[in-house]
């Protein structure tokens, strides 16, 4: 019997939480370095491609080879700035959480795809390792109504800020963008905030996330 959650039932324009974590529970990410070439593999994959830009590049006459094969890699990259819309994430060490909202109905799934092969590589690289990286296929949930919208960028942006109560330490998270302290072209709360206000305190996003209570954590299965 599959796992759950492992097997996905993908629509168009569905809103899916999307996680997984280590095989045996393992740090998936050991460092700085490895959370920002997660984020900036998202960003990559998130973010408009200005093909024409590229290519100019590319043509510099005084251009080092290194620099201009880095160039074709990511012209060969493949896109889902059109595709995909991510609304939160939070990367902890065993694991990570992303919020997407997908335009065709397998996008999500070729985005992972390519994503968590890509990580393993750089991963198993860097750390001198071999074999899976995570705990089998990612996991997917089809988010069906405001309830659960707000519920999982709750439970997503309130774990940082629980662990970093206990131990002086944050994980990388897009609660930094919801509060207005960072914008980021290929992260967008605005769908989620335009349900709080910042004119009431009581009725903020930030409110809202800090009086949470880990009430129904058993339901995720990280």
């Amino acid at each position: 019997m599959p796992a759950k959650n492992s097997t996905k039932m993908y629509v168009e324009d569905g809103y899916y939480h999307i996680y997984n974590r280590g095989v045996e529970k393992r740090k998936i990410f050991l460092n700085d370095q490895d959370y920002g070439v997660f984020i900036n593999y998202l960003k990559e994959y998130l973010s408009p491609k200005d093909k024409m830009e590229l290519l100019k590049s590319a043509d510099k006459p005084n251009i080092s080879s290194k620099e201009r094969a880095r160039i074709i890699s990511k012209l060969r990259l493949k896109n889902y700035h059109s595709e995909i819309t991510l609304l939160a994430y939070c990367l902890m060490p065993n694991h990570f959480h992303l919020f997407l909202k997908q335009k065709t109905p397998d996008a999500i799934d070729r985005l992972m795809s390519s994503l968590c092969t890509r990580y393993t590589m750089y991963f198993n690289r860097n750390h001198n390792r071999v074999g899976p990286l995570y705990q089998g296929v990612y996991k997917a949930v089809l988010m069906t109504n405001e309830a659960q919208f707000l519920h999982i960028t709750r439970y997503m942006h309130y774990q940082t800020l629980g662990d970093s109560s206990k131990t002086g330490q944050s994980y990388p998270s897009s609660y930094p963008e919801y509060l207005g302290f960072r914008k980021t072209d290929w992260v967008h709360p605005a769908e989620i905030l335009s349900c709080f206000t910042n004119k009431n305190p009581r009725l903020s996003y930030q409110t809202f996330v800090s009086e949470y209570r880990d009430d129904i954590e058993s339901n995720i299965d990280i």
